[in-house]
């Protein structure tokens, strides 16, 4: 199994950027494919975005694609969340995932090992 330790929430005005980071332990890194999930106050989990195995593959929500960047450095076992274009609407607890699958995960329901969260707020 692998373990994962997201970093790098904090709090940011409309406009800026933030970096999310997702540390992994465990199995070989590599064998993962990662997403990004979000949940804000008194809604559901949402999909972010995601990236395959090897980095090749990626894809996001409509709501963020064009502002956030998902990658991902197998010799560090980091996946990132570049986050741009920051909206008010982008605050919640942004979660990372793990999956070892042939394809790619786009569903929660796909994804077998969590982190615990961090938090980001956006101030308007």
């Amino acid at each position: 199994q692998v373990q994962l330790v997201e970093s790098g929430g904090g709090l940011a005005q409309a406009g800026g950027s933030l970096r999310l980071s997702c540390a992994a332990s465990g199995r070989p890194f590599s064998e993962y494919n990662m997403g990004w999930f979000r949940q804000a106050p008194g809604k559901d989990r949402e999909f972010v975005a995601a990236v395959s195995r090897s980095g090749t593959s990626t894809y996001y929500a409509d709501s963020v694609k064009g502002r956030f960047t998902i990658s991902r450095d197998n010799i560090k076992n980091t996946a990132y969340l570049q986050m741009n274009s920051l909206k008010p609407e982008d605050t919640a607890v942004y979660y990372c995932a793990a999956r070892s699958s042939l394809w790619l995960p786009l569903s929660g329901d796909e994804y077998r090992y969590w982190g615990q969260g961090t938090r980001v707020t956006v101030s308007s």
